[in-house]
């Protein structure tokens, strides 16, 4: 009976307008609305909620006391699951409660969700967080039956500042302004670029005009609880850089790569025309001293031909003809020649001249774009929300295969693959530039429906493993832009890496796809 009143309850969800795509919506679609149902019997007795999140596909955290009734009444206490996105919703099972700590752990299966991470770093004072859940007034003001409970919508977010670390109960906590309220117990706090900063779980009492202050349980509690549930969570250390920053950085980087660039040009310009007109010169002043050998020579040749025609006629006034005329005859050549010499002499024409580069003293490393590689984070390029930042093996071959089994598309001058997964609600664009051996992994975390698309666009690749084939390459190509087209303007995440020459046998079949 109770199954099938919950399952009756389903039946009354709908699909919501998925959120806006930055990176609080994107950790959205990981929060989830827990219900509590209490029967006895066949009447329900008891209807508690409040909010969860994922921290892997299929297990949710929130807090103790959202789920004490089911650890308490596990036969008479229904745990129900609403994720933000589709149609239905599901049921869970309680996995460990702290009730010291105030956290749970909920397993539940149907449907696999994105998983948030964990921010292990601390936020600074007044830095904006946000809250994001189910408040109990919101449902209050808008629910018309039971049944909207277990309707999959998006998250209720509020945004406030960090106020400072206290501790509740012997509990590490954060204490915050952004408004929460009952039903945001369980869900996340979050730092600007969407990772977890604590777990909201009590307010202060407002007497006669005094603030509110939320409390969220710390993320060191959190790693703690689910470190002894042996249940692991993705973690990252990088501080939080806002996309319109990151962007900045990389027009501010691109400017000055241009100017550099620019620059370089100019002083090779400069070099250049400064190695030309040395050779000019030089080349200048080896015609010219040909040009004197040339006529010097010419000289000799014509002082030796007059002498050899002079002493030809002082034989012949001795009547030795014969001898007359061989020493004439080759005075005559002799002259002959000073004349051939003089006008074969070398001109000069500087538009024939070729500057031989000068050897640099110093040469500069060769940049190896092909084979096995070493590709390391580059943290002034990149920015990171969610993705660990390991070091990324790659093996580039021939034709954009990488590591022996992808096949990377042509983008211009650069290799791309677009990965659109199935299980996941990512689609990650993955670039290699072989002119400056850099590995690019640019991230985009999207709503079902913008995933539906993208496997939608993705059906029918033409192309998955190496190939040879240019013309197959080219008609992935196209189908990959058709990808990147129906994608946001903005990414959530890119990471830029720097690759260099590696050592050792071949990668393993793991990093870039």
């Amino acid at each position: 009976m109770l199954i099938r009143f919950f399952a009756l309850l389903s039946l009354f969800a709908a699909i919501i307008v998925p959120a806006r795509a930055d990176d609080i919506s994107a950790s959205g679609r990981g929060v989830v609305r827990i219900v509590t149902i209490a029967v006895v019997g066949d009447e329900v007795v008891g209807f508690g909620h409040g909010s969860g999140f994922a921290v892997s596909p299929n297990r949710i955290v929130t807090n103790a006391h959202v789920v004490e009734l089911a650890s308490r009444y596990p036969d008479n206490v229904v745990i129900g699951v609403v994720p933000s996105e589709g149609d239905k919703s599901f049921q869970g099972k309680l996995i460990k409660i702290d009730k010291d700590r105030d956290l749970a752990l909920i397993e539940f299966s149907g449907v696999r969700l994105p998983a948030l991470t964990l921010y292990t770093g601390s936020p600074t004072d007044g830095e904006a967080l946000f809250a994001l859940g189910y408040p109990g007034n919101v449902d209050i003001a808008t629910a018309r039956s039971a049944a909207d409970f277990i309707k999959p919508q998006s998250p209720v977010r509020s945004q406030g500042g960090f106020a400072g670390m206290r501790t509740l109960q012997g509990t590490s906590v954060l204490l915050h302004t952004a408004n929460i309220a009952r039903g945001n117990s369980g869900g996340p706090l979050l730092d600007r670029c969407g990772r977890v900063l604590g777990v909201n779980s009590a307010i202060t009492r407002a007497d006669e005009g005094d603030a509110t202050f939320a409390f969220a349980i710390s993320g060191k509690e959190l790693a703690a609880f689910l470190s002894e549930a042996r249940q692991p969570i993705a973690q990252v250390g990088v501080p939080c850089t806002s996309v319109e920053e990151q962007m900045a950085q990389e027009r501010t980087a691109e400017e000055k790569a241009r100017a550099e660039a620019e620059a370089l040009s100019r002083s090779n310009a400069a070099k250049t025309a400064a190695e030309r007109e040395d050779a000019i010169a030089q080349a200048r002043a080896r015609s010219d001293a040909a040009r004197e050998n040339y006529m010097a020579g010419a000289a000799l040749l014509l002082v030796l031909g007059a002498l050899a025609v002079g002493g030809g006629g002082l034989l012949l006034s001795r009547d030795r003809q014969r001898e007359a005329i061989w020493v004439a005859a080759g005075g005559g050549i002799l002259m002959l020649g000073a004349i051939a010499l003089f006008f074969s002499r070398p001109g000069f024409d500087e538009s024939k001249v070729i500057p031989v580069p000068k050897t640099p003293t110093g040469t500069a490393p060769v940049q190896i774009t092909q084979g096995r590689m070493i590709c390391t984070l580059a943290p002034e390029r990149s920015r990171v929300t969610v993705t660990a930042t390991d070091t990324v093996d790659l093996d580039v071959g021939e034709d954009g295969c990488i590591n022996g089994r992808t096949q990377y598309a042509e983008a211009g001058t650069h290799w791309q693959r677009i990965l659109v997964p199935d299980q996941e609600q990512t689609v990650s664009v993955l670039d290699y530039d072989p002119g400056t051996a850099t590995y690019t992994h640019t991230r985009y975390l999207l709503s079902s429906e913008q995933m539906a698309k993208a496997r939608s666009l993705r059906k029918g690749v033409p192309l998955k493993t190496c190939s040879s084939d240019q013309a197959k390459r080219a008609e992935l190509a196209t189908q990959q832009q058709s990808i990147r087209t129906a994608l946001p303007a903005v990414y959530n995440e890119k990471l830029v890496y720097r690759c260099t020459e590696a050592e050792g046998p071949p990668p393993a079949v793991t990093g870039a796809k």
